[in-house]
């Protein structure tokens, strides 16, 4: 391996664009890391370090910043960073030190940051069951054609699990031709570049073709503002999806953690509870890791669990 002349914080623009060209990383991704990496640049500056090379980072400086990171607090509020925070930087700076390696550049490996390891109960998803969603969908009034859009979103949120910025993306000319189809299926691109196939229901599709034949503008995006007095409109932003779920799940009384993400973790939830394997939840939500796709075994271990109480409690032994 090399060891380069250039400062660690001067690599950061070209880790940047090999997150880009070479890992085909979406740009928010590329902004994430571009904020985490200026603490540890910051933390560089307040050791005079802003001049280390790469090959001179030990892992004395690694733990020194974790140390940093632990104890930090927010000087408004007081509080420590969480543990799933501090994890954020860290992926971020073993991406970087990750880059260093697939570069040929002298640094120590990636796989000496190790995170620190968060509650013994894990995390949570939070999800709704069907009784739930069908109060969500249900208290949206299809009268107009917001009302029939707004009632496409949620329906395609619950039946695709397609993540947000997959659903902003989705464009008119993807759904043309729907005329005398009960179903449908599309692919879409979703974090890193990876591409995948979703199923849109029966009941998503019917919505989708009330709301296409509705509207009235030639913006590309298939869900619009309808903004302009003349009802054409521009592209709905992730935050405008986020206010519209909000919206209903307040009418609808359901619980008010109810988010875009919300559905995406109760389309994977009724899969599982419908005995869809986790290989096949893994293909549907684009999940490049079964690691990720565990968090839901929260509800196939609680099915086991329930059936060994119902059938294997005890009950029919001798006493």
């Amino acid at each position: 391996m090399e060891q380069s002349t250039k400062p660690i914080p001067r690599h950061i623009p070209d880790f940047l664009d090999f997150c880009e060209i070479q890992k085909g990383l979406r740009n928010n991704t590329q902004k994430n890391y571009q904020r985490y990496l200026q603490k540890f640049v910051t933390w560089l500056q307040s050791q005079s370090l802003e001049s280390l090379l790469p090959h001179q980072l030990t892992k004395e400086h690694i733990w020194d910043y974790r140390l940093h990171l632990s104890r930090h607090q927010n000087p408004k509020t007081g509080q420590t960073l969480k543990k799933s925070t501090q994890n954020y930087y860290l992926i971020a700076l073993r991406a970087f030190l990750g880059y260093f390696v697939a570069k040929d550049i002298l640094s120590i490996p990636p796989d000496k940051i190790e995170l620190p390891r968060g509650d013994k109960s894990g995390k949570t998803v939070k999800f709704l069951n069907l009784d739930q969603i069908e109060k969500l969908l249900s208290v949206i009034e299809p009268k107009d054609a917001i009302g029939i859009r707004d009632r496409a979103i949620l329906e395609s949120l619950f039946s695709t699990g397609l993540r947000i910025a997959e659903l902003v993306s989705l464009n008119l000319d993807q759904f043309a031709n729907l005329k005398d189809k009960k179903d449908f299926e599309l692919s879409v691109v979703g974090k890193g570049g990876t591409v995948r196939t979703v199923y849109f229901s029966e009941r998503a599709l019917s919505f989708i073709k009330k709301y296409v034949s509705l509207r009235n503008s030639s913006e590309k995006s298939l869900f619009i503002n309808f903004r302009d007095k003349d009802g054409t409109g521009h592209r709905l932003t992730p935050r405008s999806i986020e206010r519209i779920v909000k919206k209903y799940a307040v009418m609808a009384g359901v619980p008010i953690f109810t988010t875009p993400h919300t559905l995406r973790h109760s389309y994977a939830t009724d899969l599982l509870t419908q005995g869809v394997d986790l290989r096949s939840i893994q293909e549907f939500l684009g999940h490049k890791n079964i690691v990720t796709t565990q968090i839901y075994t929260h509800v196939t271990n609680k099915r086991l669990r329930d059936i060994h109480r119902q059938f294997h409690s005890g009950k029919n032994l001798k006493s």
